[in-house]
């Protein structure tokens, strides 16, 4: 969980399997919970925030406009799955604090696998854009075996899906840690970020205007450097900011 702007928090904890309970319309990890009510997810949050040590707990509430099928293999062996639930999707956030209520567009995806990601790749951007019909998305991919995959999508409001003809990979300026980030615009435009959202020495996510078949579009961008994650400076580094709490366990 992470809530970006003034007064932020970041809360990511490791956990053992003994804190895991899952069915078919329900996710649970520790003491938060996913759960699907009626054509509606509901996400409820009771963790601590590193490395303040506050409580954030609240509820996200996501109302698709409409679910998909779409898995994308980013492995030829499927080790490791993009899955698009939600493209389009209204939200709900209550998190109980001033500022931190509110209601608005967003989306809903996941990351499978098999394998850890530094295993398999060594750098990935990823960019979800509203457009006119529904949302765009761009998966680009660099393999550690040294091949490339480029994912470029439109999927319209009521979950349908079709390739899109993706304009060219265009630099923009680097991340506050010196990231190398990249998007799809236009040829003779150039992407800007608008909004600073997370910064850490291998990952960048922020608000990014760009044009896509001249349309202006702003949305959500990420870059991931698997090289510097994979680095040994790194892990302590990653010890502070996620803890380990590998005995917790269900009390019912």
């Amino acid at each position: 969980m992470a809530t970006y702007g003034p007064g932020g928090r970041w809360t990511m904890t490791d956990r053992g399997r003994s804190a895991l309970r899952q069915s078919p319309e329900r996710f649970e990890v520790g003491p938060s919970v996913l759960h699907w009510d009626g054509d509606r997810l509901v996400v409820e949050i009771n963790e601590i925030s590193t490395p303040h040590g506050q409580r954030v707990q609240g509820t996200v509430t996501i109302h698709p406009s409409a679910l998909t099928s779409v898995e994308v293999p980013l492995t030829a062996d499927g080790a490791h799955v993009w899955r698009p639930f939600a493209p389009t999707a209204e939200i709900e956030v209550d998190l109980g604090k001033d500022g931190w209520s509110w209601r608005g567009h967003g989306y809903f995806d996941a990351n499978f696998g098999t394998r850890a990601l530094e295993e398999d790749f060594g750098y990935w951007t990823w960019g979800r854009y509203p457009t006119r019909v529904g949302t765009a998305s761009f998966y680009d991919v660099a393999r550690r075996d040294g091949s490339d995959l480029a994912v470029a999508l439109s999927f319209g409001r009521d979950g349908s899906v079709e390739t899109l003809e993706a304009p060219p990979k265009t630099r923009f300026s680097r991340s506050l840690w010196a990231i190398k980030r990249e998007t799809r615009a236009d040829p003779g435009t150039k992407p800007r970020q608008v909004k600073h959202m997370l910064d850490a020495p291998f990952y960048n996510r922020c608000g990014v205007e760009t044009t896509l078949h001249g349309e202006r579009v702003t949305g959500v961008f990420e870059a991931l450097d698997l090289d510097r994650f994979r680095g040994p400076w790194l892990m302590p580094m990653l010890a502070v900011r996620v803890p380990r709490r590998s005995k917790w366990a269900f009390k019912d």
